[in-house]
Order: structure tokens, then sequence, then C-alpha cells
């Protein structure tokens, strides 16, 4: 009969544990995550089992060899970070304690991340958005789920500007909901756009955002909601104060599922999506970054990249030669 190691109660990952759960109240997924980054340390670098517990003699060196060791074995830059993270923590505890003197994973290079490309959506897809706006506001009158035929009305057209106005201009949630009467100018096409710092730029509305304009201030003034004076909110809710991004947002969830479309778009894939059709038809990269009001130009050059992968996607789909077996 083997001779099983019996796991001390006196471990101080245990301990860990325990004060990550009583003293933090950290979830359960973190002490796992937590704990599990711990393990894998003890397993990679030091060729142990969960009986580790000799963290004193752990040093900056073979907190180098963990990440060295993580990266041969496929891991992401996100997910070696998140080990790292969770070593950090564990190794701050010891040192409360007195367990050790110095934190080795405290001051290692961070690790560069891959930005992710940004989502977007076809514009098929945003048409079908538009649609569904429509579609779930006749539902919601035709079904009585709401109190009256002209509060769907008013919600459908004010909705339907709101998605043109962003997808349209480029522009945030945050900066939609804070356009006032007085900043838009439908004569020209324009209005004038609050961004980050405040700092204010101009953003062109196309012919269909200012059709959709028209029509929500039409029957904004038919239900008798709001004034025009020029600091009063553009886009108002159901009460006659202005609109919430968040309130937007829970609707956008509805036109999502009633068009069939990933419940992960949200309103800033319409600004993604923007700067990215923009690029696609030929848009020079310094306009596109004067439209969005981004302050550096390799924040909008990421958009090169989507444009670049879309037509390679395309090109792969499409082009009769891109299909030939390699011989």
């Amino acid at each position: 009969m083997k001779n099983e190691k019996k796991v001390s109660s006196e471990l101080f990952l245990e301990q860990f544990i325990t004060y990550l759960r009583i003293e933090r109240n950290a979830s359960e997924h973190t002490i796992a995550a937590y704990s599990s980054g711990c393990l894998e340390f003890a397993a990679l670098v030091r060729d142990s089992d969960a009986n580790f517990n000799d963290w004193q003699s752990v040093c900056k060196e073979d907190a180098k060899a963990f990440v060295a060791a993580l990266d041969d074995n496929g891991n992401s830059k996100r997910s070696i970070a998140r080990k790292l993270s969770g070593l950090r923590s564990f190794f701050r505890f010891l040192n409360k304690i007195n367990a050790v003197k110095t934190n080795p994973f405290v001051g290692l290079a961070k690790m560069k991340m891959d930005k992710p490309l940004p989502k977007v959506m076809s514009i098929s897809q945003v048409e079908q958005l538009i649609n569904a706006v429509n579609t779930v506001w006749t539902e919601a009158a035709a079904s009585g789920r709401v109190r009256s035929e002209a509060g769907a009305e008013f919600s459908c057209a004010r909705d339907k500007a709101m998605v043109e106005v962003i997808y349209s201009g480029g522009l945030r949630i945050s900066e939609t909901v804070g356009i006032n009467y007085g900043d838009i100018d439908l004569s020209s096409g324009v209005v004038k756009v609050r961004g980050k710092g405040k700092k204010e730029r101009l953003a062109a509305l196309g012919r269909p955002a200012v059709k959709a304009l028209w029509e929500y201030l039409d029957v904004r003034s038919a239900c008798g909601m709001g004034g025009r004076e020029r600091n009063s909110p553009l886009f108002l809710n159901q009460s006659g104060t202005r609109i919430t991004a968040r309130s937007f947002q829970r609707d956008l969830k509805n036109y999502l599922l009633c068009a069939g479309l990933p419940p992960d778009f949200t309103p800033h894939k319409l600004r993604h999506s923007f700067a990215t059709h923009l690029l696609d038809a030929g848009a020079d990269l310094r306009s596109v970054q004067e439209m969005l009001g981004h302050e550096n130009l390799s924040t909008t050059q990421i958009y090169t990249h989507v444009s670049a992968e879309r037509l390679k996607q395309v090109y792969q789909e499409t082009h009769p030669m891109a299909k030939r077996k390699k011989y």
C-alpha cells in the first residue's frame, strides 16, 4: 500500500483561500482562479504537487520561469497576465503574515496585450436593426404592452432616430443622449457633439438620419413633449426628460433579439461600423479620425486592420482563385 502524503492544514495556500473567502469576500470564481494559478506555478516551476509550501524560497527567476513555461504551453497573454495577478495577490498576503520578505511577482515586465479587433455590423445588419425597431413597437402596441399607441409611436421614432444618428455620425452613446435641441442643424445635416473631455466637434448626418430626426421631432411635438429651447434635451424618455444611455441599451437588446442579431452588439458597435464602412469605401484615415473625435491617429488605425480582415474574408469567400486546392 502506497504511503499517501497528508495535506497539511497549515499550507499557506489554504490560509490564503480562507483569507479571500472571509476577509476579502471574494467570489468562488476568483478563489478558484487564484488557487489554480498557484498550484500551476508549483507544478511547472518546482515540479511539486498541492503539498508545496516552500513559498519563501521563490525568487524573481522562478517568476520569470513561470511566465516562460506558460508561454511555451500556449497560454494567451491575457491568461498569463491573469495568473500573474493572482500570484502577486498571494505573495502580498504572504508578506502580510510575514511568511515572505519580498514579492517576486512585482516588477515583472508587463505583457503587451494584443488589442482585439472591434466587432462591426454589416450594412445589412444595420438595416435589420432599424427595421426591428419598427417591428418591436408595432407588436407592443398591438398586444397592449404599452400604455398607448402614441407612446409606442414616440418611442419607435426616437429610437430609430438614435440608431441612425449614432451610425451616421459615428457617435458614442453618451454623446448621443447628450445632444441638445440647439445642437442640430437639419438643413445642413450636422450636429454638434460633446465628446470626451468636453471637446466639441461637428458630426455629419446623412439623409436617413436627417429624415429620422424630422419624423421624431414631428411625433414629439404631436405628443406635446419637450420644448425647443436650445439647451433642452433632444432625445427624451416617456416622462419628457433626457433619455439615459442605460435605457436605450436596454431597448437595444430587444431590437437585436427581434432582428436575430448577435446579443453582444452594442451602441458602440454602430460607431465601430461607421468607421469601418467609411474606410471600406475609401475614406482617408485622417478624416475618419476627425469624425470620430480621436485625439491620436493610432486609436483610429485599428479600423484599418478591421477593414483588411473584412477584405480578406470577402476575398476568401468570393474570389474563384482563393479556393483552389494547393498542390
